[in-house]
């Protein structure tokens, strides 16, 4: 498998302190220890590009990555890997030091084309992970959802955790967001991941 040429850029929790918005960008968000910093280097496909760690909550600020290409082209793009949330032994005032962030870089990041929300498949439908949706929907935020860590259950247990989410999103949702169904140990889903990153940056007009 092939990787892809990617550098940290910079780490910041105000605007002043991330890299110029001159390439298309995705965000990766979702729950503490849901796997974010797996799917963010089995993507570029290298092992320690994103700090992978068995504590939650250890990334603080956005950090930006520049990554070369994607599947069929070289065509540079950002990545930034958002803090996760739901971690219950930060402060309230770093958790709320944490979503000032998140909210200003969703709402005001001008080159963000696209969030990836991250859901462990391997739970039932989670109230923060739904309030996120939401959050997402009414704002106009453009977002796909991505189910981690699917090698953890046999695959009828995830068809089933998935379908469970996909009707309880069905409750408040007319039409349903893109989903990937992967998995950082086998590279599941990366195709189609860096696919749709492709086909958005094929279009992309900054």
């Amino acid at each position: 498998m092939k990787a892809l040429l990617a550098d940290h850029l910079t780490s910041g929790r105000t605007a002043k302190d991330w890299p110029a918005p001159n390439l298309p960008e995705f965000a990766f968000i979702g729950r503490s220890n849901v796997g974010k910093s797996s799917l963010i280097n089995m993507l570029c496909h290298i092992n320690k590009l994103a700090r992978v760690s068995n504590t939650p909550g250890r990334t603080r600020n956005v950090e930006h990555f520049r990554v070369e290409g994607t599947l069929g082209t070289r065509s540079p793009w950002m990545l930034a890997d958002l803090p996760g949330y739901g971690y219950a032994k930060a402060s309230k005032t770093e958790r709320a030091v944490w979503e000032k962030m998140i909210q200003t870089y969703l709402m005001e990041r001008e080159s963000l084309q696209n969030v990836f929300l991250l859901i462990d498949s391997r739970l039932e439908p989670q109230q923060n992970d739904l309030d996120m949706v939401q959050w997402l929907g009414e704002n106009g935020i453009p977002f796909c959802i991505v189910f981690t860590k699917t090698d953890k259950l046999k695959a009828p247990k995830v068809d089933s955790n998935v379908a469970q989410f996909k009707r309880k999103l069905k409750e408040t949702w007319e039409e349903l967001p893109t989903m990937f169904v992967t998995s950082s140990e086998t590279s599941k889903g990366r195709d189609e991941v860096l696919g749709f990153i492709e086909k958005v940056n094929n279009q992309w007009r900054g």
